[in-house]
């Protein structure tokens, strides 16, 4: 496999299936690790040099800009780049950025990628939703490689959940995933107790997980309400789940999508056959990983359930619910 950067590596992961026109506060907590991945990513390549509570950035990183562009969103600006301080610091320095300027990010990062074909702009998952395509309403988001993102993931799963050696690019890759939430993407719920142990390993016995481990640069109120749509999925398929979403309508319109069926009560192959027609005419990729009366599809590198459901007003709509399939 082609050996991506570090930051095309998280980027890809943490952009898939994320709005690519707006600025939604999952994107932004995702904005945020992207920034500090920069700073590990220099790091790790000899660019900050110093004693370790004084680095600083070297001059020779200015030679990288033109074959790594996202490097000078920080590092041409001579404020930023003159700044010394622990790794800690830079990290949380980098996650400080402001809104203009993670957008800045996000431009570059993501039309690198772009270019090279590993991210494409593909129309928003929502806009398969009854309400939204029959209003003819647009959205885009971001998708990463079908072939390059599973490569990627399961690299990464393998290190850490079988014995061996890690590399640098994992260690970092973990503390990433784990300060922009994006642990769930990857490992399933049994598994993050695997997890938990081997990074408690890594920070016991390897310097660069004793040094990043302990920083936090979490924006608290952001992963809540990240975790918050988490949980309210989970919700969503009780009886419980129509009062929370009666609270927050739209964050669930956020995180999930009804497709309405053609035919009331119709089998699960037909109400399954409804929904990958939607799909397609939309361009969206998927795979169907299970039948039944509840199917299983990964769409766009993210694993749904096709949940049964009806919307009941003066004449009750039936349909499928399709909502992120949450590890157990």
């Amino acid at each position: 496999m082609h050996d991506f950067s570090l930051v095309q590596e998280f980027s890809m992961i943490s952009l898939n299936a994320q709005r690519s026109r707006h600025m939604t506060t999952a994107k932004k907590v995702a904005l945020r690790c992207m920034a500090a991945a920069v700073i590990l990513e220099a790091y790790m390549e000899g660019f900050m040099t110093g004693p370790e509570d004084q680095l600083g950035v070297s001059k020779e990183i200015q030679a990288t800009f033109s074959s790594v562009p996202y490097r000078e969103v920080f590092f041409q600006d001579p404020n930023f780049a003159n700044k010394r301080g622990s790794l800690g610091a830079w990290l949380k320095r980098a996650s400080r950025l402001s809104k203009r300027k993670l957008s800045r990010l996000e431009t570059v990062v993501s039309a690198s990628l772009l270019q090279i074909g590993l991210l494409e702009e593909i129309p928003h998952l929502m806009g398969c939703d009854l309400y939204f395509h029959s209003a003819g309403l647009s959205i885009k988001e971001y998708r990463c490689h079908m072939q390059m993102y599973p490569r990627i993931t399961e690299r990464c799963r393998a290190e850490i959940l079988e014995e061996g050696a890690v590399d640098e690019k994992t260690i970092c890759m973990l503390w990433l995933l784990r300060e922009s939430g994006c642990m769930h993407d990857l490992f399933s719920r049994n598994e993050l107790e695997r997890v938990a142990v081997r990074m408690n390993e890594l920070h016991k016995n390897n310097p660069l997980a004793r040094q990043v481990y302990p920083i936090r640069i979490r924006h608290g109120w952001e992963l809540a309400v990240k975790r918050l749509l988490r949980v309210k999925t989970q919700f969503v398929k009780t009886p419980v789940g129509s009062g929370v979403n009666f609270i927050f309508p739209i964050m669930e319109r956020a995180q999930s999508v009804f497709i309405e069926t053609e035919a009331w009560f119709s089998n699960p192959q037909e109400r399954l056959n409804d929904v990958t027609r939607r799909l397609e005419s939309n361009g969206h990729s998927y795979t169907i990983l299970r039948t039944g009366p509840i199917p299983t599809l990964k769409i766009d590198n993210v694993e749904y359930e096709a949940v049964p459901q009806a919307i009941y007003g003066r004449v009750p709509i039936h349909g499928v619910r399709l909502l992120p399939k949450r590890s157990i």
